[in-house]
């Protein structure tokens, strides 16, 4: 049986399958017991109270207990689900942009600026402030026909979603900015990294400037403008060398990674998720042949994202993966795994969209342009040359 058929068997209505898991295995590139970074988080007030009352400095990484293979496992997060589908949805535009996937887009450039964002970027997908704030062809996004298309899609019928934004199906979306009571569509993909058994690290964080320059500026100076240099011991108002980009920074503790066991991935497409969605008026038929395709791109965006050798999650997070599988998962937790390269899941979703689409429900694969209005487009400069940096 061919990856499309047995897609378009495991959204049927007479389903055997729970949905499609992903497990996987990592270690940080060089063997266990090397460092990585997970992403830091604001510290709650109770870890602060915590740690302090037990001597030691409070952790800047969301962790938690779980159970795994039978055992609980002291575990702390590397990637979470949103971040993941971030990853996702630019592999998928990476393979749209190198002409491996025919997808729909928005697109909103301001070429001047070098900015590009496009509905696999926008945060709330099709329901994004980015998306309203913008004109098609001269007009307003949502007076515009195919905003109206998009504000015209609901529970019982995600067809205009599913032609011009499939990724909102994907990956969940929810419409919280507007009027109305908006549908919400739960992500039916979605996949974690966690590592196992963690131990805190240290790290002391400096900078030596190589002609070690000493004194100070004045009390007006800025980086992007003049300032004036204050010799030591001289007595005005003034700022550190260091606030415009000079002299040493003394070794300071910072958050220093964590080493762990193993690191897992966890990933799950939800065929009970998919057959929730409805499409309308449209025969069984068709709708079977449309979950098909949303199952088969979710899968092309897992084995862009993560079904090679290594991956890169941010600056101190490069891990090589060891093992991996991939299976539909039954009644009673069976698994039956799947070989599954990308060029064949991406095989499988072209087949799997034009039947769709001879069937009657049709996925678009072009780009319609957007430009942002003038309130936006000036924010955007301002905070592309004036605003100051913030880590997401």
């Amino acid at each position: 049986m061919s990856l499309a058929d047995r897609l378009l068997d495991a959204v049927h209505e007479d389903r055997s399958y729970a949905g499609i898991v992903f497990n996987g295995v990592y270690q940080p590139v060089g063997g266990p017991g090397g460092k990585i970074m997970p992403p830091t988080f604001p510290i709650p007030d109770r870890e602060k109270v915590a740690a302090q009352r037990e001597g030691r400095e409070p952790v800047p990484y969301a962790v938690e207990r779980r159970l795994i293979d039978e055992t609980l496992c002291d575990t702390v997060i590397v990637d979470q689900v949103p971040s993941q589908a971030n990853r996702v949805e630019e592999a998928l535009l990476a393979a749209r942009d190198g002409g491996r996937l025919d997808l729909p887009i928005f697109e909103l450039t301001m070429k001047e600026e070098g900015v590009r964002l496009t509905s696999l970027d926008f945060p709330h997908r099709y329901a994004d402030a980015y998306l309203r704030d913008s004109d098609v062809d001269g007009e307003r996004f949502d007076r515009s026909p195919i905003g109206k298309a998009l504000r015209s899609t609901s529970a019982i019928d995600v067809r205009p979603l599913y032609q011009r934004e499939p990724y909102s199906l994907i990956f969940g979306a929810w419409d919280s900015h507007r009027k109305g009571r908006w549908p919400k569509f739960p992500r039916v993909y979605s996949s974690s990294m966690f590592g196992i058994d963690w131990s805190i690290g240290d790290r002391r964080a400096g900078k030596v400037d190589p002609v070690n320059l000493t004194g100070a500026i004045d009390d007006k100076g800025k980086a992007e403008r003049d300032w004036r240099f204050l010799p030591e011991g001289t007595k005005a108002k003034g700022g550190k060398l260091s606030e415009i980009g000079h002299g040493h920074i003394a070794p300071n503790t910072v958050h220093g990674g964590v080493t762990v066991r193993e690191i897992r991935r966890y990933g799950w497409i939800s065929l009970a998720g998919l057959e929730r969605l409805r499409f309308g008026d449209a025969s069984a038929e068709a709708a079977t042949a449309a979950r098909a395709t949303l199952a088969a791109l979710a899968l092309v965006g897992d084995r862009l994202a993560f079904g090679r050798a290594s991956l890169w999650l941010r600056s101190g997070c490069d891990l090589t993966r060891h093992r991996e599988t991939v299976s539909f998962e039954g009644d009673g937790g069976t698994l039956d795994p799947v070989d599954v390269s990308t060029a064949e899941a991406i095989e499988a979703f072209r087949e799997l969209r034009s039947r769709a689409a001879a069937a009657g429900i049709r996925m678009d694969d072009d780009v319609i342009a957007i430009t942002p209005i003038k309130p936006l487009a000036e924010a955007i400069r301002h905070a592309l040359t004036q605003s100051v940096a913030e880590e997401a």
